[in-house]
Parts: structure tokens; sequence; C-alpha cells
């Protein structure tokens, strides 16, 4: 029986290699490997894209500044691999115009938008040394030999392989593949970057550390990335601009700091880091301030990041590690008592379970640092919070 999945992924790869060959054949002659390189601007205007009666990307409106790193992060669904392919080429909009440098590139082909792209299969040329993988698209330019080696001996440097030049892709790690791949796209200097997924297949501790890397190397080319995962701690780490993304929509664009702190909605709450959550009814405003009576008769104070009325059915959000655990009264603004019914040990963070004398559930976070006395199950306990970090949200 024929496997249609397996035949698909095969497809994929195929025609996602030979995308990667014309895109690298898409260079201009020149001279060597520059650090001074400088990205362009790349701005979505109202991009809609169906498949059939499927809505993959729902009117989206984005722009990228030049030299930042900007990151499409959401659930699988969410259309920010489709939004990436648009930008690419790959996949054209049933609507809307993809800007690079100010200039409309819907109508152009993948191979003459000067970008360069990584994906997560790394999609190298498996019969081709690593040397005869980044010059590829080069030595067709006729470039001359010398300039060839030059050229490769300054990436592999960039990215730390040099002296990897006569090895074979198999002959590499599955981190070393993903640092050939990131050099074959910076080699020829694109105006932007675009990365699918590029660490999705390592192992956490290596993800981490390319992580930290590849985001050192595009702050040195100085060149507009965009960035697709769904690893929320990778885009918090390398991004500048993270647009948070749900059925094909855009739910909130802004910083990691923006985004944890205040978020826009219960999804992007519940999307970024860990929350807790309330239902309630609003009992009292005062300026940027409200109370508000939850399900389980807790009076809880908050801030508000946009109006309310009283009377008004809304969702309050606190961050676990922003809740103190006290054995007693601490005078915080927010102050109620709770049973402890389970316990999970995290190494460097223990996060207890509570359940409210009002019957609702809560995460709390204490740092496992020294002094810190660990509590038991069953324990009566008393834990607070300071309204400035409980959020009023739609």
């Amino acid at each position: 029986m024929i496997d249609l999945a397996q035949m698909k992924r095969g497809f994929d790869l195929f025609f996602e290699t030979r995308t990667v060959g014309k895109l690298l054949i898409s260079l201009e002659n020149g001279g060597s490997l520059s650090m001074d390189a400088r990205g362009h601007s790349v701005r979505l205007e109202n991009v809609v894209k169906r498949f059939g009666n499927v809505v993959a990307v729902d009117n989206i409106n984005l722009e990228a500044s030049p030299g930042e790193f900007l990151t499409l992060l959401g659930p699988s669904g969410s259309g920010k691999t489709t939004t990436l392919r648009i930008i690419a080429g790959l996949e054209f909009p049933t609507e809307g115009q993809v800007y690079i440098d100010q200039k409309p590139v819907v109508d152009k082909p993948a191979y003459k938008r000067d970008l360069g792209m990584v994906f997560q299969n790394y999609a190298l040329f498996p019969h081709m040394t690593i040397f005869e993988n980044i010059v590829f698209p080069l030595k067709m330019k006729g470039i001359v030999k010398s300039e060839l080696s030059k050229r490769v001996g300054n990436i592999l440097e960039v990215v730390k392989l040099s002296g990897f030049e006569n090895r074979h892709p198999k002959q590499l790690s599955g981190g070393q593949q993903q640092r050939i791949a990131l050099a074959r796209a910076l080699v020829y200097e694109p105006s932007v970057l675009l990365m699918d997924e590029p660490l999705g297949a390592l192992d956490k501790k290596l993800r981490e550390e390319m992580q930290l890397e590849v985001k050192q190397i595009q702050e040195r080319f100085k060149i507009t990335t965009i960035h697709v995962t769904h690893d929320q701690s990778e885009a918090l780490t390398m991004s500048d601009r993270v647009a948070i993304m749900n059925n094909g929509r855009i739910e909130q664009l802004g910083s990691a700091e923006e985004l944890y702190e205040a978020p826009a909605n219960k999804f992007v709450a519940d999307f970024i880091g860990e929350s807790n959550f309330f239902e309630g009814v609003v009992v009292k405003v005062e300026k940027e301030w409200c109370h508000v009576k939850t399900k389980g008769s807790l009076i809880v104070r908050a801030r508000l990041k946009s109006e309310v009325q009283q009377g008004e059915k809304v969702n309050l959000t606190i961050r676990p590690e922003r809740i103190q655990l006290s054995p007693s009264d601490r005078g915080d603004e927010n102050c109620y008592t709770g049973e402890i019914k389970d316990i999970i040990y995290l190494g460097e963070t223990i996060k207890y379970l509570v359940v409210l004398e009002g019957g609702e559930r809560i995460s709390v976070k204490s740092q496992n640092k020294e002094g810190h006395v660990l509590r038991e199950r069953g324990r009566k306990v008393t834990l607070g919070w300071e309204a400035k970090h409980c959020s009023v949200i739609p």
C-alpha cells in the first residue's frame, strides 16, 4: 500500500530543495562577505489566503523594519507558515500585496525576491560537500575560484565550522547541518532571511544554544529576519518583536515583555507563559483600577487595560510567579487562604497547585533558592499578590 503522507513529504522536500537552489542562484556578483549588510523592510498589506473554503490567512497587515528579527508564533494551523511562504513566493495570496523594500513583489517568483531561506529539514544537497553546497549558486554566476574559497572560508568562520569544507551533510550532526543551511542562506548577503522552524529538529539543549548563536549572527549581519516557530521560549529569546497568530489572524504584536506583561486577550495570556484565570463581574471601578467578584466569591483588585463598566463580565489573569505563598497573612492587596493539593518539583522552581476557599484552583511558582521551605500536600496556606500584577482582559 502506498504511504501517501510519506510520498507528500518526499515531494515537499524535493520542491523545497529546488526552491533553495533557485533562491541561491539569484545572487549578485560581488566581493567578500560583508558584515555591514542592511536588511530591507517587509510589509504585508491586507493579505488573505484561501485553500478552497478554508481561510488560512485572514486579512493580515504586518511590517518588519530593516534589520529587525520578527517571529510569527502560534499553534499548528494558525497560519504562520503559510504567511512565511507567501512572503517567500512559494504561495501566492488570494488577496492583498507583499512589499519588500517598499516594492510590490506578489508578481515576482521566489528567486527574484532577494531572499535567503532556512528550512527545518535543512534542504542540503546530500551528494555535495559542504563547500559545494555553499558555493553552488555563486559558481553558477561564474565567480572566480579564489573568490569562492574566500567567501566559504568567511561564512564557515562565522558559523564556527571552519575546516568542514570537504565533508558531506550526512557526516555532520543536526546542529552542524543547520549551521551549514544558515551559512548557505547568508553567504550571498540577501536582503531578507526567512526561517521556517529552523531549530525544530534539534534536542532541547542544542536548540537553546543555537537560539543564541542564530540571534548573534543575525545581529552581526543586520539582516531583516522573519522566523516561524511554535516554541514560545524560542520566540521570546531570539526576537525583537513577536506576532502571535491564531486562526489566520494576528492576535497581538509586540516585544517579549509587552506580550508577557500586558497580553491583549485570554488567548495571548494563555499561549505565552503560564497564567491563572478567573471569571468574574466588575463590582467597582476607580480610574485605572477595578474590583472584580469571581465565581468563587473572591473580591480581587486588578489594573485595567481598557474601559469596563460596573456589572460587566471579565477575565482576570495573574502569572504563577507573581503569587507569594505564606503561612500567615502578608498584607497584600489580594490575600486569600487555600489548601495545597499538589506539588510539582521542577528543579529551579517548585509549582504548587492550591484550591482556594471558594473552590477555585490556582497555580503558584516559587524559586527553589536557599532557605525555601518545601510545603506539604494538604497544608493550609495564605497566598497573595499585588494588584498591579493582576490584569483585566477581554
